[in-house]
């Protein structure tokens, strides 16, 4: 492999329910670690809900704003300048609860260990499942669907 280096900006928007997520690891063919930038306006969360990895560690590094980090115990506010370091297995859930667009980098190793574990359990159906999102009122709002019945399980982003 070879030095390589891109533009953020240039890179293409990657699915997610935020307003941007470059995928950098994708793009500078980077295979031991998971390497995001995001950009949350408010109202969003990074990704959908409550989730973990089971081997695998994640950072959250926040360069503008304030990102709040729901735990089974607690809300952690992160601020721009620290870096919150999340423990494999650890359940979390990220998102903007302020008036400013947070921007962040997330690291998450190893990569080949990210798969992600939902720890939602659907109202409807009572299982714990994975969930489908998709954007409506002109991409402003997410809404979640539990991929076991089809019912919809939340719904956020910002007011239209």
């Amino acid at each position: 492999m070879s030095y390589r280096t891109v533009r953020v900006d240039d890179l293409e928007n990657a699915p997610s329910p935020t307003r941007e997520k470059k995928e950098l690891d994708e793009a500078l063919g980077i295979e031991a670690f998971g390497l995001n930038v995001y950009t949350v306006a408010p109202g969003e969360r990074v990704p959908w809900g409550f989730h973990r990895h089971p081997r695998h560690e994640e950072a959250f590094y926040v360069l503008e704003g304030v990102l709040t980090v729901d735990t089974t115990d607690e809300s952690l506010t992160v601020e721009a300048g620290e870096v919150l370091s999340v423990p494999p297995d650890h359940p979390t859930r990220a998102h903007n609860a302020g008036a400013e667009t947070v921007r962040l980098v997330a690291v998450g190793a190893p990569k080949e260990t990210d798969e992600a574990v939902i720890e939602e359990r659907c109202p409807d159906c009572g299982a714990v499942t994975e969930r489908r999102g998709e954007r409506v009122d002109g991409g402003d709002t997410v809404v979640l669907f539990c991929t076991g019945c089809g019912a919809e399980t939340d719904r956020f982003g910002r007011e239209s």
